[in-house]
């Protein structure tokens, strides 16, 4: 409209716009492409900085324990000091592009003012006509002026956009197939037929990998730091899918089968243990909504938690925060292993689950799961050998590649790889 108006009223004065509109979108373009990167890096930089602190501040115990104090402040110092002249660097240009495009609409506004003030002296227009389109003007620029001084926030929002796209453009979980079956009535019947897999092209990880689990056997897997252990369970879970052969349960492929129902019917015991801010009751009951107390409680005896826990003021209703920082690793693995002892899985998986207790308390766990778990198919991942001797069938991995598999004392029998490797344990204890 008041474009319109300026041409109705003084077409030869709209000229001057002309120069000046051309000049401001360049001016801006050329701003917009120098600043751009300016807050991207603007960005990484704070996004550097808060991870450096988060990661300090999660690992303090350690930091002091190795009297690194000194080194950590002058890394915060350096990343500091890089994120400021980042921010500095961007905000600096990225303010100019305000009061650089406000000076030259004020110059339009100029020269507007000079060719206008000829026109009428020559009698081309009036003064109150002039008048009218100098009004015009002013409110035919006012929106390029409010766009010119949120450029530098635009720009900033932005380089932050990026980052977010990123995380969202970033490849999911393949979907399921589309015909994709039910796991039900799970019986624990696990085979893996030549499986290849590699995290890295061209870097397997583990090759032509055989494997029969019966349903409510109990399969050990071990070996040297590196051989593969944790894989297996992840390709069990369907965590990443195999590169060649196949692996099936109850004689249906996993990438048949839905992976929610593949992952129900698992309960799982890590080594790194984590619990949610909460009680110690929803902790345990966690994969079981609707548990009751009893079957808590019984979990809890199972794990050879219940007495530790009946002594806190509160009980079960003891709230855990911070990933249970409160209590020892020990403490907290057991109450993972009452989490998945409750869950009415068929299948189990334990990653080294007694890593953090005392002999004796894993003793004690050890014959309570034994009997817990009769009925399902358990595979556990164990570094020392001394745990898994009563295993109906013990997988010895050695780069990637089944070297050795039987029971404790076939293989004992065999003096291979894995009697060396139990010798060792035992040589380095003596």
């Amino acid at each position: 409209m008041a474009l319109w108006m300026m041409l109705t009223i003084a077409p030869q004065l709209v000229a001057v716009f002309l120069f000046t509109i051309p000049v401001t979108f360049l001016f801006t373009r050329f701003i917009t492409k120098r600043v751009r990167p300016l807050f991207r890096r603007r960005s990484a930089k704070l996004g550097a900085l808060n991870g450096f602190v988060e990661e300090m501040l999660s690992g303090q115990k350690t930091i002091r324990a190795y009297g690194r104090e000194a080194e950590v402040c002058r890394q915060f110092d350096e990343k500091n000091a890089e994120a400021v002249q980042a921010y500095t660097y961007a905000e600096a240009n990225g303010t100019i592009t305000g009061p650089v495009v406000n000076c030259i609409n004020n110059l339009s506004l100029a020269l507007v003012c000079t060719f206008g003030s000829v026109l009428f002296l020559l009698g081309k227009v009036r003064l109150g006509d002039l008048s009218s389109f100098v009004q015009y003007s002013r409110r035919f620029s006012g929106p390029i002026n409010e766009v010119a001084n949120i450029i530098s926030e635009l720009q900033s929002a932005f380089a932050a956009a990026e980052r977010v796209f990123t995380l969202i453009d970033a490849d999911p979980e393949p979907a399921d197939i589309a015909d994709a079956l039910e796991l039900t009535d799970v019986r624990g019947d696990v085979r893996l037929e030549n499986v290849d897999f590699s995290y890295i092209p061209g870097t397997p990880i583990i090759e032509g990998l055989n494997l029969h689990a019966k349903p409510g056997s109990l399969t050990a897997i071990v070996g040297p730091t590196g051989a593969g252990k944790t894989t297996i369970i992840n390709l069990l879970m369907r965590f990443y899918d195999v590169d060649g052969g196949s692996i099936y349960v109850d004689g249906k492929e996993l990438r048949q089968l839905k992976r929610s129902s593949l992952r129900k019917a698992y309960s799982m015991v890590l080594q790194d243990t984590w619990l949610f801010h909460g009680t110690i009751f929803d902790n345990i009951a966690y994969g079981k909504p609707g548990a009751t107390m009893e079957e808590v409680v019984s979990a809890a005896k199972a794990a050879h938690i219940h007495s530790y826990i009946s002594r806190l003021p509160q009980g079960y209703q003891t709230v855990l925060s911070d990933n249970g920082t409160s209590i020892s690793k020990g403490q907290k693995q057991l109450l993972t292993i009452a989490r998945a002892m409750l869950l009415e899985s068929h299948m189990l998986i334990l990653d080294e689950a007694t890593s953090n207790v005392d002999t004796r308390t894993e003793q004690r766990i050890q014959a309570a799961m034994r009997t817990l778990m009769e009925g399902k198919t358990c595979f556990v991942i164990a570094h020392r050998l001394s745990t898994i001797r009563s295993a109906d069938n013990i997988l010895v991995l050695d780069g990637g590649k089944v070297v050795e598999q039987g029971t404790h004392e076939s293989l004992m029998a065999q003096k291979g790889f894995y009697f060396r490797l139990y010798q060792s344990q035992f040589d380095s204890v003596s």
